[in-house]
């Protein structure tokens, strides 16, 4: 008898949880009753990372007040559960560790940040939109240098590991990948995370503490409005530091990133990186509203028990409207500029129907060739990343309080601005 595929549910409100994770929640509930300490604290944080690692320079300590952002509005409004403490508490450790460990490896290695990124191309994207999966297909080329899952937990090499052989780090992200399948099997349906797959360089403006991420994972309303009010130039500078230094490790001739992250601060991330080419891609709102939504509560039931579908849709239906606004405007700008067009569009559904061709155009339009060594790489990722081998997501919009009507309201600017067809 053939396997029963996965399905996502959406029961956002009372998220799955294993026996042993529902008991450890349970007994840290009971702890916290008798005084176990449920904040965390940033200072606890940074001495922590600093006694880990033995090292105590972290250069320039501008991250300090966003953090000090996160971690209040955490503990004032995320409503985690122990775990998801837990987590996030070891997850900010872990940041700020890399952070003590990236200024000792400069120190060490400062030729390092002499390295030339090569052509940059940035999917920025909405979620939803097929990013990952252009992702995947670009990234397949051997010259092109991407962010793998693995280096997003790790992007230093360890302490006693050997340039080149990071066992250890892989072996820690197969690890956290199996965790998550565990906590979350319905995840894996919407948003696939392997550990040596590409991954999202958001990831890596994590450890600036300057990102979506917080405010996908969750409800962290304070400081996603502080954010939106920052100058994010020192988060995307730190962002090209590591990447110098990914190269340091792998050498690749160009790069591929990819966040819907990038499209609120387009303005930003040209200055920092006046080399790189911005593709946006392209799908009809009524398909990826609904879906993003569901997304983001299947995410924020990890580390809370509460988890209101509604409130989510009402903060990402405005934040998505953001994006789109905030990326039309620096268009906008370019285009009167007169200095040259980096950006370029890609339609979801020309990204289906024909994803060589969609590809090919854009090496095109940055300039590179489009050989058969890349055809090939393209071809042999394209049937490895079929769609629902890891289950079928499915979710209502009316779970979320939306509507056909209130969606198109929204987003009809966007639809007309790239003539999205009503899929």
């Amino acid at each position: 008898m053939a396997k029963k595929q996965l399905e996502t549910g959406n029961n956002y409100s009372n998220p799955y949880r294993p026996l042993p994770i529902a008991l450890f929640n349970h007994v840290g509930r009971f702890a916290e009753k008798f005084g176990a300490k449920k904040n965390i604290c940033v200072s606890t944080l940074i001495a922590n990372a600093k006694k880990t690692t033995g090292l105590s320079d972290f250069g320039d300590e501008w991250f300090i007040e966003p953090l000090t952002v996160l971690v209040d509005s955490i503990n004032k409004e995320a409503n985690l559960t122990p775990l998801g403490r837990l987590v996030q508490k070891q997850r900010l450790e872990s940041a700020l560790a890399i952070r003590l460990r990236v200024e000792d490896l400069c120190r060490a290695q400062p030729e390092m940040l002499d390295i030339e990124l090569g052509k940059v191309i940035v999917i920025a994207g909405l979620q939803r939109t097929g990013t990952t999966t252009l992702h995947r297909l670009l990234a397949s080329d051997k010259r092109m240098r991407a962010l793998l899952s693995w280096e997003a937990l790790n992007p230093i090499p360890l302490p006693n590991e050997t340039l080149g052989n990071p066992k250890k780090r892989i072996a820690q992200a197969k690890m956290a990948e199996k965790g998550l399948a565990y906590l979350a099997p319905e995840f894996f349906a919407i948003h696939p995370v392997e550990h040596d797959a590409p991954e999202e360089d958001v990831l890596l403006l994590d450890l600036s503490f300057m990102s979506q991420s917080p405010e996908a994972t969750m409800h962290v309303p304070t400081y996603a409005a502080w954010l939106e009010s920052q100058d994010h130039t020192k988060a995307y500078e730190y962002l090209r530091k590591l990447m110098k230094i990914l190269l340091w490790q792998q050498p690749a001739p160009n790069w591929v990133l990819k966040t819907p992250h990038h499209m609120e601060y387009l303005d930003t991330l040209l200055k920092v990186f006046p080399e790189a080419t911005i593709v946006q891609t392209h799908r009809d709102p009524q398909k990826t509203t609904g879906s993003f939504c569901s997304m983001v509560s299947h995410g924020r039931g990890i580390f809370s028990d509460n988890v209101d579908a509604k409130e989510v849709a009402r903060h990402w239906v405005k934040k998505v409207n953001r994006l789109m606004e905030s990326s039309i405007a620096v268009r906008k700008q370019v285009e009167s500029s007169g200095k040259g067009n980096p950006f370029i569009d890609v339609s979801y559904y020309d990204l289906l129907k024909d994803p060589d061709k969609e590809i090919e155009r854009i090496y095109q339009f940055v300039d590179l060739p489009f050989d058969q060594s890349a055809l090939q790489s393209v071809e042999k990722t394209k049937s490895k990343n079929v769609q629902n081998r890891f289950g079928k997501h499915r979710y209502n919009i009316e779970d979320f309080a939306l509507t056909v009507e209130s969606i198109e309201q929204q987003y009809r600017f966007y639809r007309e601005r790239y003539a999205i067809p009503h899929e």
